[in-house]
């Protein structure tokens, strides 16, 4: 099952960074970006969460909360939420059910080697619940202004 834009996407719990939970209901009202990156403290999963994190107030202003999410565990998160110094929570799916939810888990290769890996992928999902824009294979540079004026775009809506 994989959610489409415009479909309610079904309520989840996460284990999240700050020795939280996360549950996507209860963030009904307000509209969420979850973006997610293949591996925590690597280069360009750094970049992207740095992006996010530099520009947390305009999301806050366009009435949008961010998540992140990979499948490294809680203490990898917690470790790269300190070093890197982000402002927003970090989810561990080491199950892989958020993942599988919005099907981001594809074949890759790497050396040669082929393994299932994340792809890059970010969602904005609607004060509703219903996924307002997606974007898959997602490459690093200039991607988080898209998603900001996207979630802007939204909020004024």
């Amino acid at each position: 099952m994989s959610i489409s834009v415009g479909q309610p996407v079904p309520d989840f719990t996460a284990t999240a960074t700050g020795d939280n939970s996360v549950t996507l209901s209860a963030l009904k009202g307000k509209q969420v970006v979850i973006y997610f990156y293949p591996k925590a403290s690597t280069p360009g999963c750094t970049t992207e969460g740095g992006d996010f994190r530099d520009r947390k107030a305009a999301f806050d202003a366009a009435n949008t909360v961010i998540l992140g999410v990979s499948r490294d565990g809680i203490r990898a998160q917690e470790n790269f939420k300190a070093k890197q110094d982000f402002n927003f929570d970090l989810v561990s799916d080491k199950d892989e059910a958020v993942c599988r939810l919005f099907d981001v888990i594809k074949l890759k290769k790497l050396y040669g080697k082929e393994h299932l890996g994340i792809e890059r992928s970010t969602f904005l999902i609607d004060a509703e619940g219903r996924p307002a824009r997606e974007w898959r294979g997602v490459k690093v540079k200039g991607h988080v202004d898209e998603v900001l004026e996207a979630a802007q775009a939204l909020h004024a809506d």
